[in-house]
């Protein structure tokens, strides 16, 4: 696995990529692994199907890893993974299909992308901005007509990292996305909103495509 205690490289010159997950499984894993023997953690799972238990979350996420779409995409500074956005169909999200709290806009297979995870060391570097933006070429790509999120209506203030995982409203409309309808779920105290963005058919491949 990766270096512990890698961050954000010294230097004016850092290249950042956005890569989808198939193949990916080792780099999914250092972001979002659970390291500690008999730990618990969430593997990412807690939307896809809570149902599968701790024990077989890896082999789960590992299967979904290794054809496409794939379960979501990562973000790279100098070939070093540095975090994480599941997105995928929403019909892949059993949660969000049962959910009481998230409302459907209409009767299309929106793409979800709901969680954000940027690992220590890199941090307030924008990340989050190059993940969705990589989530949504990726889902493109791959034939959506439309992306939705549901983050967190946090204004002006800042967010904690675990109420934010859901990511921002101002995170979702500096890509494009605009509200849709307001949901009944909060996070960190802060309403959720549907956050939508139409999609034109991809010419080629995104770059988080391959």
């Amino acid at each position: 696995m990766g270096n512990q205690r890698a961050r954000w490289p010294d230097g004016p010159d850092v290249r950042i990529e956005v890569r989808s997950a198939v193949g990916r499984y080792d780099d999914f894993y250092e972001i979002i692994g659970v390291k500690k023997p008999g730990g618990k953690g969430c593997w990412c799972m807690a939307y896809r199907d809570s149902r599968v238990s701790n024990a077989d979350s890896p082999g789960y996420m590992r299967n979904l890893c290794e054809s496409d779409p794939g379960p979501g995409v990562l973000v790279y500074v100098d070939d070093v993974v540095a975090g994480w956005c599941s997105i995928a169909p929403r019909s892949t999200y059993r949660r969000l299909m049962h959910s009481r709290t998230i409302p459907f806009v209409d009767d299309r297979d929106a793409w979800s992308a709901v969680c954000f995870v940027v690992r220590t060391g890199f941090r307030k570097h924008g990340l989050m901005h190059h993940l969705l933006a990589g989530a949504v070429e990726h889902a493109r790509a791959h034939g959506a007509e439309v992306v939705e999120g549901y983050p967190a209506d946090t204004g002006p203030d800042r967010v904690d990292v675990i109420s934010g995982y859901v990511g921002t409203v101002r995170l979702f409309e500096a890509a494009g996305f605009e509200r849709a309808a307001e949901t009944g779920g909060v996070s960190g105290g802060r309403r959720r909103w549907v956050m939508r963005r139409e999609l034109a058919p991809a010419e080629s491949p995104g770059a988080a495509a391959g």
